[in-house]
């Protein structure tokens, strides 16, 4: 009966000693897991990632930084811009700092176990994160219990443009950072070195563009749910002209010079110069719609280059007009030869023409003394206003109307062949001080 009690008493013994060794290495294991990762058992210990860092104290600071990796495309149909950018944020929470001077680069996917900023890019678009092979995501924390979150984005993003002077415009374009929920009283941005937190888009190449200059600013979005923190990257895209000048404006004027070859071929040849007026007109209808098929959906806009397009035109069709008003002056002319040379070769038709000139002239010394001034104002130009009878209200009249029948005999065409030689002149030199006040207004003002 003894030798059963004793036996039972040592099976507990070596069942409670085996017990103790177990709970001894498990909570040895557990002590050498804190020492590998330092500062991650407040992770595990009273660590709450849905409360910002000093909740109910003092605002967070971030500290952003950025590398512009590219801009694949800047799109005036869409008024928008697409860019790869590495974003860099940094700020400090007091519950993950721990003994010594080392600082460790953990797996990204620990971002779920810890609170991070609601950070957003303002007028997005469509925005996202590269995933290849991983998520391209870094989290490093230092002992001071700063961390250092980055991400790798491409996003697009609307750029409100100008494009009254394309393509000799410049667009300003915006990369705005603003915090999602959290207000200023909850967290605070600021550049981590001001104008050199940003960098790579000084070495950017693109296509149409030349960055001419970019800095950075420090603002706050008024919205009805509070004052956010927003953080803005300014910088301005010039558009490279030279490939317009040789793809629009010099065939535009090469046009424009070729419509003026008709003024030295004679206006007997109708086939030649009816052949280069409408030939020139087709080709620049042509270039007008080719230039503006490629902005199809801002066509609304009247851009510098519809304009230079416009002024080609009108010239080219002026020149299509103007020999077809002098073409008609000739064959007007020609015709009225032709007539006076009918009625000198037929003496009847002569005898008739000089008696009803008798017959008028006869009616109006019969009736000189009852013409009106109405009747005056019809006669010819060389009327004589200095009579001392006439009253001041008829000399002043008489004088205008003087003044009006040469005005009017300017313009009267005396010789058609004339109009050819002015137009040689007058065509290129309205030209040429077009396109000084077009550019020197589009390039300088």
């Amino acid at each position: 009966m003894f030798c059963r009690y004793f036996c039972l008493f040592g099976l507990c013994l070596f069942l409670l000693t085996q017990r103790r060794c177990s709970l001894g290495h498990v909570s040895s294991s557990r002590s050498g897991d804190t020492t590998s990762l330092p500062g991650f058992a407040n992770l595990t210990m009273g660590y709450n990632k849905y409360l910002r860092p000093y909740f109910g104290g003092q605002p967070v600071q971030i500290a952003m930084s950025l590398d512009i990796a590219s801009i694949s495309s800047v799109s005036e149909s869409d008024m928008d811009y697409t860019a790869t950018i590495y974003l860099r944020q940094r700020w400090t929470d007091p519950r993950l700092v721990f003994h010594g001077n080392k600082s460790f680069t953990l797996d990204a996917r620990l971002v779920e176990l810890l609170w991070v900023p609601d950070t957003y890019i303002v007028e997005s678009k469509r925005s996202f994160l590269h995933d290849v092979t991983v998520g391209n995501r870094l989290i490093r924390l230092f002992s001071n219990g700063t961390i250092l979150y980055a991400l790798r984005i491409t996003t697009t993003v609307a750029c409100n443009m100008d494009l009254s002077k394309y393509p000799m415009d410049t667009q300003t374009c915006r990369l705005q950072l603003e915090s999602w929920g959290y207000d200023e009283n909850d967290v605070t941005f600021i550049w981590l070195r001001g104008n050199d937190s940003v960098h790579g888009i000084e070495k950017l190449r693109l296509s149409q563009y030349t960055v001419e200059s970019y800095y950075t600013l420090v603002s706050k979005s008024q919205q009805e749910t509070g004052s956010y923190p927003r953080l803005i990257l300014q910088f301005e895209l010039r558009r490279n002209v030279l490939y317009f000048i040789l793809e629009t404006y010099v065939p535009s004027t090469l046009l424009v010079m070729l419509s003026w070859v008709s003024f030295w071929i004679t206006l007997d040849s109708v086939p030649a110069r009816t052949c280069i007026g409408v030939t020139t007109v087709l080709s620049m209808t042509t270039l007008m719609i080719g230039s503006r098929s490629s902005l199809s959906k801002t066509n609304c806009f009247i851009k510098a280059i519809d304009v230079y397009l416009g002024i080609c035109f009108s010239f080219i069709f002026g020149a299509l007009v103007e020999y077809a008003v002098a073409h008609y002056s000739s064959s007007q002319k020609c015709a009225a030869k032709a007539s006076q040379k009918g009625l000198a070769s037929d003496p009847a038709k002569e005898m008739e023409e000089v008696n009803i000139a008798n017959i008028l002239n006869s009616s109006l010394t019969s009736y000189k003394q009852k013409i009106t001034f109405s009747s005056i104002e019809i006669s010819s130009d060389n009327s004589n206003c200095s009579d001392l009878t006439m009253k001041t209200r008829e000399k002043i009249k008489c004088v205008l109307r003087n003044k009006i029948h040469k005005i009017i005999g300017y313009f009267t065409i005396q010789n058609p062949s004339n109009i050819d030689h002015y137009s040689k002149l007058l065509f290129p030199l309205f030209f040429m001080l077009v396109n000084v006040f077009y550019w020197a207004y589009y390039l300088y003002f």
